[in-house]
C-alpha cells in the first residue's frame, strides 16, 4: 500500500499541468444552445404540421408555431406552405443558424385533435413556468430543466396523436348519411327524399373507402362519387313507371343535390380564402387548386352519367325549389341537422357538433330572409357567411372551440350543390349550354362569397376584439403576455430593468405577445419615470409613487427589435 502511495505521489509530481494552448475542444456554449433551440423549433414544428394536417388554417398554425417559440425566448422565421413547414432560427453568436423542415403528407380532419393540440398550444405559451432557452446556454441545470418541459410537452403531444378516434369509421358513415337526410329536408324534399339520400350516401361513402384503399386520387374519387349520386337518380327516373305512386313522385334531382354537398362539404373554400387574405398565396394558391380539381371531379361525374342517360333517352329535370312541401322552419332545422351532422363525421364532439348546429341554423334562417326579400344568390350567401364568421371568431375562446371549426362546419347549408347540377343539366342539354355554364360561374362566386364572408367575419371579430382590450385594459391588466418581445440586444445580459408597460403605449397581440411602441414611453419600476414618461406622459411622472412590479414585465434593456417590439 505504501508502495502504490509512494507512485502516486511521484506521478503527481512528475506530471504536467494541462496545455496552455487547448485544440479540437469542443465548442461547449454553441452545442447547449444548439441542443436547446432545436427542441423548441421541433416542438413548434410538430405542433404546425399537426395542425395543418387536421384542418387548421395557414394563419393558426403560424401562430401557434410562433406563440411556441417565443413562450421559450426564441426568435424564428417561418415559411409555410400547402404541404411543407419550414422554421428558421437564424443563430446568433453563440452558433450557427438551426432550420426544420416538416412535409405534410396528409390532410384529413379531424376537428377533436384539432381542438386539443391548439389549446395545449395556447397552454404552452401561457405556461407561467417558463424557461428562456437563453439563458440556459452558461447553465446546466437551467439547460435540463428547459428539455425536461419541452419533453413533457412532447409527451403530452404524442397522447394526443395516439389516442383512438373519437368515432369508428362506420359511426363516420351513419354521420354523412344524417347529413345528407338534412340536406334533403333542406332542399324541400320529404321523407323518401331523405331516406333515399342518406342511403345513397352510404353506398357512395363505402365505395370511396374501397377505392381509397386502393391508392386512387382524390379525384377519381370525386368522379365515382358524383357518378354514383347521379347514377341512383338515373335509375329512379328510369324505374318510376313501374314504382309506387310515392316513389314515382320522388324528385331524383334532390337526391343529386344531396349527394353534392356531402361530397363538397371536404372542400375548403374558407381555407383558401383565409390564407390568400392573410398573406399565405402560395398556401392559397395550393388550396385553391385542391378545390377547384375536386369540384372539376364533381362536374366529370355528373356529365358522364347525364350523357350516358340522354344516350339512353332518359331526360332528367330540375325541380325548381319553389316546390317545397316543408315551411322555412323545418328547412333550418334540416340545415342545422346537416352542419351538425358534418362536424361529427369530422370527429368532433358532441358540444362542438351543437354548436354548429345553432350556427348553421342562424346561417340558413338569414339566407331564406335575403333570398325571400329578392336578393341576389352571392350576397344572399355572403352575409350569412359574415355573421358566421364573426360569431365563430368572438365566441371561439369562450367555448373553447376553434373557429376554423365553427366556421367551415357552419356554412355546409350554403354550399351550391344544387346550383352545379342545375348547371350540369344546361351543359348536357344541347340547347341552353351556354346558361350551364354560367350557372357553374355563379356556383363558383357563392363558394367565394361563402369564404369571403367568413374570413371578413372571422378579421372584424379580431379587430373588435382588440379594440376592447385596449379600450378596458390598465396598466397591470395589458402585461399579458409571460414572454417579452426579444429583438437584437445593445446591451448584456446583467443589464436589466423592470417596466410597466401603460395600456397607451402597448397593445396586446392574440399571440400572446407584446407590441412596445416607443422605448422612452414605459415606466421604470425600479426608479419612477423613465425617458419621456417624465413629460407628463401616459408613463407618470416623478410625483407619482413606483408602479408594482410584475413577474412578466421583466425585460432586458435593449431586448426591443427596430420596430419597437
Amino acid at each position: 500500500m505504501r508502495g502504490k502511495n509512494f507512485f502516486d505521489n511521484l506521478a503527481r509530481k512528475v506530471g504536467g499541468k494541462a496545455p496552455s494552448t487547448t485544440v479540437g475542444r469542443r465548442a461547449q456554449r454553441a452545442l447547449m444552445a444548439e441542443r436547446s433551440i432545436r427542441e423548441v423549433l421541433e416542438l413548434a414544428v410538430r405542433l404546425g404540421e399537426t395542425m395543418l394536417a387536421l384542418g387548421a388554417s395557414a394563419t393558426d398554425v403560424t401562430d401557434a408555431i410562433r406563440r411556441t417559440t417565443k413562450a421559450f425566448g426564441v426568435d424564428c422565421q417561418i415559411d409555410l406552405t400547402f404541404t411543407s413547414i419550414l422554421v428558421v432560427h437564424d443563430g446568433a453568436n453563440d452558433g450557427a443558424g438551426i432550420s426544420l423542415l416538416r412535409v405534410v403528407n396528409s390532410r384529413l380532419p379531424d376537428y377533436d385533435r384539432l381542438t386539443r393540440v391548439m389549446e395545449l398550444s395556447r397552454e404552452i405559451a401561457a405556461d407561467p413556468n417558463d424557461i428562456d432557452v437563453v439563458e440556459t446556454i452558461d447553465d446546466p441545470a437551467k439547460l435540463e430543466a428547459a428539455l425536461e418541459q419541452l419533453e413533457s410537452f412532447h409527451q403530452r403531444l404524442d397522447e394526443i396523436l395516439v389516442a383512438p378516434q373519437r368515432f369508428r369509421r362506420s359511426m363516420v358513415t351513419l354521420w354523412l348519411a344524417l347529413m345528407a337526410g338534412g340536406v334533403g329536408f333542406l332542399l324541400g324534399g320529404g321523407p323518401l327524399v331523405c331516406l333515399l339520400s342518406a342511403a345513397t350516401t352510404v353506398v357512395v361513402d363505402l365505395v370511396l373507402q374501397a377505392l381509397g384503399r386502393w391508392g386512387l386520387p382524390a379525384f377519381f374519387l370525386q368522379i365515382a362519387g358524383a357518378a354514383i349520386a347521379t347514377g341512383v337518380a338515373v335509375g329512379l327516373l328510369a324505374a318510376r313507371p313501374v314504382l309506387p305512386g310515392e316513389f314515382a313522385a320522388l324528385p331524383p334531382a334532390l337526391v343529386v343535390a344531396s349527394g353534392l354537398v356531402v361530397l363538397l362539404a371536404g372542400m375548403s373554400f374558407v381555407g383558401a380564402a383565409d390564407d390568400a387574405i392573410n398573406g399565405f398565396p402560395i398556401t392559397a394558391m395550393g388550396r385553391l387548386l385542391e378545390v377547384v380539381l375536386l369540384t372539376l371531379g364533381l362536374i366529370v361525374g355528373i356529365a358522364i352519367v347525364l350523357d350516358v342517360a340522354r344516350g339512353l333517352g332518359i331526360d332528367l329535370r330540375l325541380v325548381e325549389r319553389s316546390v317545397q312541401p316543408w315551411p322555412s322552419a323545418v328547412q333550418v332545422f334540416g340545415a342545422a341537422i346537416a352542419a351538425g351532422a358534418w362536424a361529427l363525421a369530422s370527429y368532433a364532439t358532441m358540444r362542438t357538433a351543437f354548436v354548429v348546429m345553432i350556427f348553421g341554423g342562424i346561417a340558413y334562417l338569414v339566407y331564406d330572409v335575403l333570398v325571400t326579400a329578392g336578393t341576389e344568390p352571392l350576397v344572399a350567401t355572403a352575409v350569412p357567411a359574415l355573421i358566421v364568421g364573426l360569431l365563430a371568431e368572438s365566441l371561439s375562446r369562450r367555448l373553447h372551440i376553434p373557429a376554423t371549426i365553427t366556421a367551415v362546419c357552419g356554412t355546409v347549408p350554403l354550399l351550391p350543390g344544387l346550383a352545379i347540377y342545375q348547371g350540369m343539366l344546361d351543359i348536357t342539354s344541347s340547347e341552353s349550354s351556354d346558361d350551364g355554364v354560367l350557372r357553374l360561374v355563379q356556383a363558383g362566386s357563392i363558394g367565394i362569397g361563402i369564404a369571403g364572408g367568413v374570413t371578413l367575419g372571422r378579421f372584424l371579430a379580431r379587430q373588435f376584439r382588440r379594440r376592447r382590450r385596449r379600450r378596458n385594459a390598465t396598466p397591470e391588466a395589458m402585461v399579458m403576455s409571460k414572454r417579452q418581445f426579444r429583438g437584437t440586444a445593445t446591451a448584456g445580459p446583467e443589464t436589466r430593468a423592470l417596466f410597466v408597460i401603460p395600456d397607451e403605449v402597448a397593445v396586446g397581440l392574440e399571440t400572446g405577445m407584446l407590441r412596445i411602441v416607443s422605448v422612452d414611453e414605459v415606466v421604470d419600476t425600479a426608479g419612477g419615470a423613465s425617458g419621456a414618461g417624465d413629460s407628463g406622459g401616459s408613463g407618470g411622472s416623478g410625483d407619482k409613487p413606483a408602479a408594482p412590479a410584475h413577474p412578466n414585465v421583466a425585460l432586458r434593456r435593449g431586448d426591443l427589435n427596430d420596430r419597437g417590439e
